[in-house]
This record gives structure tokens, C-alpha cells and sequence, in this order.
């Protein structure tokens, strides 16, 4: 874009004003992004500062859109499902979830319980691997670099296990409408209790090097409060809103796949700042693993993984909306039936977009050095946020 046709996006938001006596810089603009490593991918911020104090921050998004929500108009049911892939594609399975709860949904069909076991499973396992990532580039967004070491140390584990199932390690696409893509290879279930317990030894391990960690507390302890009032205003969820004392979590307030028939405690924290934030991703690790040994007996039960479907789905017309507490909070879809293959409009709600617009709440007051620990505490992903 040629320098004349640059715009500077309006500042609206009201300004903070700051603590009386501060001492009064000259008020500047800077540019955070969109090559800059602590944005986790390409997000620009602008600034409004007074010397090293922020005044208003404004999110700069739409350098990654790829219009998924309207290709999908032009491509069937089953062929959508890889591009869910690449929305947050931190955490896959929980995007190929929930569209395919949808359009289970729309079809009025339900997977089999071998199926659901599997994909509570799946779900969970996806959860620590998501949260890793984030605990990793967190560290490494505060100075941290032998946590991150150690948090890919024991995600190396779980991709194994979902490249034993679907041949990837990334971009999953495992879990298909009516079920999932084929049952659990011969082993498979003695390298995922492997893997249980050392992810146990691994969360010690995270929590040693950084709980008490006095340099590490310092940076996120009392830095980017937002009240549990506030968060939800802003339509906040997952941890970003747990952080702040809600209890609301999609796995209990509206079960689906496994989730009602097993014990788990919702994670939350009251302090609604980094700290709280990081310590809700911390528990949560710790319930994941819970569940998924809970699940561990019933695969031993037989079954099919697949109801049967049609090849070419046609379901009736129609619409459905299916949401799933995933890694960063509710992702919902939004699908509508014609009748015909394809589907007529499809849509997303990704809770990073969500989340991503309470940044300037956040931020205000603060100073230039804590917006970076404040914008990976709610951890983005923008794949989901620009669809």
C-alpha cells in the first residue's frame, strides 16, 4: 500500500486518564505489528501512549482472511471440514467439532458412543496440546525460554498420538460427520497412558519453573485486570473469562459428546489479570487429564465409530447452530440447509475474535512493555479471529 493511502485507524475509545502526577510525555502513535513476534501471527496494534504509559490500543485485523465462510457456500458438506482445519489451527479438532456437530444437527443424526468416547478424548488431548503452545509463547513473550522447551517436550507426545490416527500432525481433519475418520490403531491406548504420566510429570515441571517464579509473577500479577462483568460485556470466554471468576464453561452448562457423564471441575480465578488467567490454563491441564483417564475403560467397549450417512448429503432445509467449549473459549456454527449439497450460508463464532476486542479494556493504564504479556494471556489465534 503506497504511504499516501495509509489511514491510521480512528481512536474512539475514550482514553484512560492517568494517576494524577504522572509525569506528561508527548502523546505518540506506534505501530505493534503485523511483523512482530509477540502478536502470535499477524495482528497490528496501534497505540495511543503518553511516554511508556497506554493510553487506548486498537486491534488492525484482516491480513490472514481467506473468506472460508463463503467458500464453504461452494463446496459440500464432507469437503468443508478440512477447512476448519485452518481456522484456529492450534487446536483442529475442536474446529472440525464443532461444524461437524452441526451439521450432525441438520441432519438430525448423532455419532456412535464409541465415536463420542473417542472424540471426548480427542478433545481433551487437544485441549493440553493448544494450551502448551500458549504456555510456551507465553514464556518466551516474558523472557521465559526453558518452559517453552519443556511444554513442546511433552506436546511432541500427543501429535504423536493424533498422527497415529489420521496421518497428521497439524491440520488433523480426524473426526467426520457421524463420527470419526477410523477406530484407534493396534497400541494406541498404551502410548496415550504413556504420555499421561509424563504430562503429569511435565505440569510439575511448568509450575516449578514458573509459578513461584518471582520474575515471572511480576510480570502478569495485577496486569491486565478485567472484571467478570466486563468480560462478559465484552463477550469474553474460555479462560480468558474463567480468569476472571465465571464459572461458565460449555462442557457443564450445555453438555455435549461425553462430558455429562464424566467428573471435572471447572477451572476459574478471581483475580481476572495474567496471573489468573495462566492459572486457569494450568488447571484446566490438570482436569483434561482427569477426564481422558476417566474415558479410558470404555475403550475397551466395542463399536462402530461411524453412523452410517449418506455419500452426498442432502439434509433437509433448514438451519442449526452447534457450539463447543473449545481451548480459547465457545466456537460456535452456524449452518443453513436448502436442501441442496451445499450448504447456503455457513458462519462462524471464534472466541478469539471475541476476546481480541476487550484488548483495549485491558490495556489502558498499563504500560508499552505489558501489552505483550497482556495480549498473549488471552492467547489469539488469528486463523479463527479473520476467517
Amino acid at each position: 500500500m503506497p504511504l499516501r493511502d495509509f489511514r491510521i485507524p480512528e481512536f474512539d475509545a475514550p482514553e484512560v486518564q492517568l494517576p494524577t502526577g504522572e509525569l506528561a510525555h508527548e502523546t505518540t502513535i506506534v505501530s505493534m505489528g503485523p511483523q512482530h513476534p509477540s502478536t502470535h501471527g499477524v495482528l497490528r496494534l496501534m497505540l495511543k501512549l503518553d511516554g511508556e504509559s497506554v493510553l487506548q490500543v486498537v486491534p488492525v485485523i484482516g491480513y490472514l482472511h481467506r473468506g472460508t465462510e463463503k467458500i464453504a457456500e461452494k463446496r459440500s458438506y464432507a469437503m468443508i471440514v478440512p477447512y476448519t482445519d485452518r481456522l484456529d489451527y492450534i487446536s483442529s479438532m475442536y474446529m472440525n467439532l464443532g461444524y461437524v456437530r452441526a451439521v450432525e444437527g441438520l441432519l438430525g443424526i448423532e455419532a456412535p458412543p464409541r465415536a463420542r468416547v473417542i472424540r471426548t478424548i480427542l478433545g481433551e488431548l487437544q485441549r493440553i496440546a493448544s494450551h502448551l503452545v500458549w504456555l510456551g509463547t507465553f514464556g518466551l513473550d516474558l523472557g521465559a525460554w526453558t518452559a517453552f522447551i519443556y511444554c513442546f517436550r511433552e506436546r511432541e507426545l500427543i501429535l504423536d498420538l493424533f498422527e497415529q490416527i489420521c496421518g497428521a500432525r497439524l491440520t488433523y481433519n480426524a473426526i467426520r460427520i457421524g463420527g470419526i475418520v477410523a477406530d484407534l490403531p493396534a497400541g494406541w491406548e498404551d502410548g496415550l497412558r504413556a504420555y499421561l504420566t509424563a504430562q503429569e510429570q511435565g505440569l510439575r515441571d511448568y509450575e516449578g519453573l514458573l509459578t513461584g517464579n518471582p520474575v515471572f509473577r511480576a510480570r502478569i500479577e495485577g496486569i491486565g485486570v478485567i472484571s467478570a462483568a466486563d468480560a462478559l460485556n465484552w463477550g469474553l470466554s474460555g479462560p480468558s473469562l474463567r480468569g476472571s471468576g465465571s464459572t461458565f464453561d460449555l462442557r457443564k452448562d450445555d453438555p455435549y459428546e461425553c462430558y455429562g457423564e464424566v467428573d471435572f471441575h471447572v477451572a476459574t480465578a478471581d483475580s481476572g489479570d495474567c496471573l489468573g488467567r495462566y492459572e486457569v490454563r494450568i488447571q484446566e491441564m490438570h482436569e483434561s487429564l482427569s477426564i481422558i483417564r476417566q474415558l479410558l475403560p470404555r475403550l475397551q467397549e466395542p463399536g462402530e465409530v461411524q453412523t452410517k450417512v449418506p455419500r452426498v448429503l442432502k439434509p433437509p432445509a433448514g438451519e442449526f447452530y452447534a457450539h463447543v467449549e473449545a481451548p480459547r473459549g465457545i466456537f460456535g456454527v452456524y449452518v443453513v440447509s436448502d436442501g441442496s449439497a451445499n450448504p447456503v450460508r455457513v458462519r462462524f463464532r471464534s472466541p478469539s475474535f471475541a476476546n481480541l476486542s476487550a484488548l483495549n479494556t485491558m490495556c489502558a493504564g498499563m504500560k508499552l512493555a505489558d501489552v505483550v504479556a497482556i495480549l498473549g494471556s488471552i492467547d489469539i489465534v488469528l486463523g479463527e479471529v479473520d476467517r
